[in-house]
């Protein structure tokens, strides 16, 4: 597949269809009311991430249609991003129960991974290690956690649309330095996806994702990043540096919490980047600079774990330690700043 004008044809295919999906939530009055935990003081439409699922497993589906994927790979990320995406949509138009969710996520988990094999052999310190099934229950709450992490981490303008183009691009040129070109089009084709949605979503937003969009986006990552492993297991380390900002940022924070006693299922505006868009007075600088540290510092490691023999355990620490000293500078975890005045 060569077609590389698809690219801005995705692009506009999406922002055409977050634009219908904005109509469509202004009349039904599917808005995000501002609360006390809310890091944001407008009613604002939500459900805009749908487009972005509809365009992705679209091209997915021509993909393999074309023969320019393979069936198991088509089978495990539509079918366990389309669940996760159903499963938002409901929980976007009425609430659905957490235990119930969780199931629903655990069940697209293991659905992705009986597809794409499970999670391959890894490989540390120059040694691959098998980690037999303790090593693919271990890729479940893996996927599981990165679906909803990528939830949490949805609370400021733009900020998960600029990860996901961030990651996905920032990938895409570990493929391609990495001698794997087969493997770009799905994270490009993603980003093309994103793009299109963040015209709409870009501070200040006009439409939010929504748990249908920003869930898929975290399981569709997650298994992008499995099926690369299986190409090179040092590709499965730069997809866990390329997200630090988010990963750190949420397992800190959930941490955090739980030592405190609080009940993590609850909604909270607690994360490191939302005390410091408050503390800043505007989310744009926060999702600029969650671009920048991406683009300038997270990606060079990554392509030193998968290009150039950095040992990854050594890789993930000089790459995770700056981003737990911003959480801790920043607050992560710790007791909610009074509401936002309108």
């Amino acid at each position: 597949m060569t077609c590389w004008w698809l690219i801005p044809v995705i692009a506009g295919v999406s922002l055409f269809f977050t634009g219908l999906l904005r109509r469509y939530a202004l009349s039904r009055s599917l808005m995000d009311i501002p609360n006390a935990r809310s890091s944001h003081s407008v009613s604002t439409p939500r459900g805009g991430g749908v487009a972005i699922v509809l365009v992705f497993l679209f091209v997915l589906t021509v993909q393999w249609a074309v023969e320019a994927s393979s069936l198991y790979g088509f089978l495990s990320i539509a079918g366990a991003g389309a669940l996760v995406a159903i499963i938002g949509f409901m929980d976007d138009h009425g609430h659905i129960a957490a235990r119930w969710r969780l199931l629903g996520h655990f069940t697209a988990s293991i659905w992705l991974l009986f597809w794409v094999g499970g999670l391959p052999s890894i490989e540390i310190g120059g040694s691959t290690f098998s980690l037999g099934w303790f090593g693919h229950l271990l890729a479940v709450f893996y996927l599981v956690w990165l679906l909803n992490l990528y939830n949490f981490m949805d609370g400021i303008d733009g900020i998960a649309s600029v990860e996901a183009i961030c990651v996905c691009l920032g990938a895409c040129f570990l493929y391609w330095m990495g001698g794997a070109p087969q493997l770009v089009w799905a994270p490009l084709l993603l980003a093309a996806s994103v793009a299109g949605f963040l015209v709409w979503n870009f501070p200040p937003a006009k439409i939010f994702m929504g748990d249908a969009g920003s869930g898929f986006l975290g399981i569709i990552l997650g298994g992008l990043s499995l099926q690369a492993a299986w190409v090179s297991p040092n590709f499965l380390w730069g997809w866990l540096i390329l997200l630090g900002v988010f990963i750190v940022d949420a397992t800190f924070t959930l941490l955090r919490r739980l030592l405190r006693g609080d009940k993590v299922y609850e909604a909270h505006r607690s994360h490191a980047y939302q005390f410091a868009s408050r503390q800043l007075g505007n989310h744009l600088p926060v999702t600029l600079t969650v671009g920048v540290i991406n683009v300038v510092w997270l990606l060079p490691i990554a392509l030193g774990v998968t290009r150039y023999d950095l040992e990854p355990w050594l890789g993930m620490i000089i790459a995770y330690a700056p981003l737990v000293v911003l959480a801790i500078r920043f607050h992560a975890g710790a007791i909610e700043a009074p509401p936002i005045k309108s």
